[in-house]
């Protein structure tokens, strides 16, 4: 069973929190020795993943902010050490999780609806029918932000069937209303708006490809 959409939901004031997104894409400008020189000071790093581990971890060396992520349907995040490949360190993993960072409450799902057989970065219907709803409860208190890899479905789906968005991503909107909405995957050859308002939420849905500042 699941919360209907409210439509009489306003608006939440501004929070007065710069954040930093991240996605699918090493950005020159931040990869660099003198970062974050030239950048505006920020609350928060949030990466919406297919983002290398090395790049994370250099994230977490150089900013003074929390730096959370969820991982993308390539599951590059991790970083090899001699045989073994383990998580980033020093940044937070959110998938599957309501994390409190910054003064925000950031709920994570990573990955990406399922478009060929293997995989471990990409889910089945089912898989995010559960894991979503699973989330959702976890919010019941309500959250600031939905960080994910894949778009919900709307405007930021992609034409193709490896981007299409996530239903169970717009039903976790419906029912908890973020603010925001941060996701990756859909990379700029698409075309699209960077962001748009959702108007069963009321979110304020941004692609996340590369590098952008946003006030929320």
């Amino acid at each position: 069973m699941t919360d209907a959409p409210d439509p009489h939901h306003r608006a939440p004031e501004p929070t007065g929190k710069r954040l930093m997104l991240l996605a699918d894409f090493v950005h020159p400008f931040v990869y660099r020795e003198g970062f974050p020189q030239g950048a505006p000071p920020v609350d928060a790093v949030l990466a919406a993943g297919d983002l290398p581990g090395y790049y994370l971890e250099f994230l977490a060396t150089k900013m003074t902010v929390p730096v959370i992520y969820v991982h993308g349907n390539h599951e590059n995040e991790f970083v090899t050490e001699g045989e073994r490949r383990v998580p980033p360190r020093g940044v937070i993993a959110a998938h599957g999780r309501v994390v409190e960072e910054a003064g925000l409450r950031i709920a994570g799902w990573g990955g990406s609806p399922r478009y060929r057989d293997k995989g471990h970065g990409q889910y089945t219907d089912t898989q995010a029918r559960v894991g979503l709803a699973q989330l959702a409860w976890r919010a019941r208190r309500g959250v600031d932000v939905l960080l994910t890899h894949a778009p919900p479905t709307g405007p930021h789906a992609g034409t193709d069937y490896a981007h299409r968005g996530c239903e169970s991503i717009t039903r976790f909107m419906a029912r908890r209303h973020p603010r925001l909405v941060v996701h990756g995957h859909i990379h700029e050859y698409e075309g699209k708006k960077v962001e748009y308002t959702d108007q069963a939420s009321g979110a304020r849905v941004v692609n996340a490809y590369g590098y952008r500042l946003l006030d929320l």
